[in-house]
């Protein structure tokens, strides 16, 4: 493992990162919902992250609502230049813990636009569909995110939440630059992890740590390693709001503060 890249390295969206990155879903309030209670505390994880080599960054214009991608602009802008900031349409939020997807094309490209002002970038260098709508044909919406491709908005397409059959009827589309599920110890079975091997896709974990639940029984440690052994595809996202726990994820595929 690269000592200057937590995790060691991967290519994703053509830009090569670390293979640890960050999720920023828990920057937020109570249900993933306004501000974070510790708005410095916060920044302090974005901007630590990056000190301590993370040059991968997950959010989505969904996390706040979007709070996160604000927040990300505040602590970091102007980006490094080797850093891969992703974000994810297609959840809309009604309240806190709310979630529901929306993937009308019209919606789609207005929430990509919103999340270019946000985070102050004229292209998104990875954009997820967070969710497929199942009300919208999965044709019309990476349709969506491909003309947004073609003029320039977004670099790379990536999946979020998927089977082999999405991802590869995605692929009939556009080219899928990576694909995030939840897949940790404790929910281990996800046959698009495989697939996405066999296609030499990136396969970004969310949940790496199953919402905290794995910390008590197991540190951080072993559950990190194990999905880093599951291939060189495989870049997990852990979240966190606490610098010391930022710290101690570094740690654990490094062993180094």
């Amino acid at each position: 493992m690269s000592l200057l890249f937590p995790g060691g390295v991967i290519t994703i969206a053509g830009k090569q990162v670390s293979r640890l990155g960050l999720g920023t879903m828990r920057l937020t309030g109570p249900g993933i919902w306004d501000a974070p209670t510790d708005l410095a505390g916060a920044h302090m994880v974005l901007r630590r992250a990056v000190e301590l080599g993370i040059t991968h960054i997950d959010a989505a214009d969904a996390y706040g609502p979007h709070v996160v991608e604000e927040l990300i602009r505040q602590s970091l802008h102007p980006y490094p230049d080797d850093l891969l900031l992703a974000t994810k349409v297609g959840l809309i939020r009604p309240g806190p813990g709310v979630w529901k997807p929306l993937g009308r094309p019209d919606y789609l490209r207005a929430a990509v636009e919103a999340s270019l002002r946000r985070l102050a970038v004229d292209h998104l260098d990875l954009c997820y569909l967070h969710r497929i709508d199942p009300t919208v044909p999965l044709d019309d919406q990476v349709g969506a995110l491909t003309d947004l491709q073609v003029e320039g908005k977004i670099a790379a397409i990536g999946m979020s939440k998927v089977t082999p059959e999405q991802i590869k009827q995605a692929s009939g589309i556009a080219p899928i630059a990576a694909v995030q599920n939840c897949l940790n110890i404790d929910e281990p079975d996800d046959p698009a992890l495989t697939y996405c091997a066999d296609l030499n896709i990136p396969y970004v974990p969310y949940r790496p740590l199953n919402a905290g639940h794995l910390v008590g029984r197991t540190g951080v440690e072993a559950p990190l390693r194990w999905l880093l052994n599951l291939g060189e595809h495989v870049a997990p996202i852990p979240a966190t709001s606490d610098p010391d726990h930022l710290a101690g994820l570094i740690q654990a595929v490094t062993g180094r503060r």
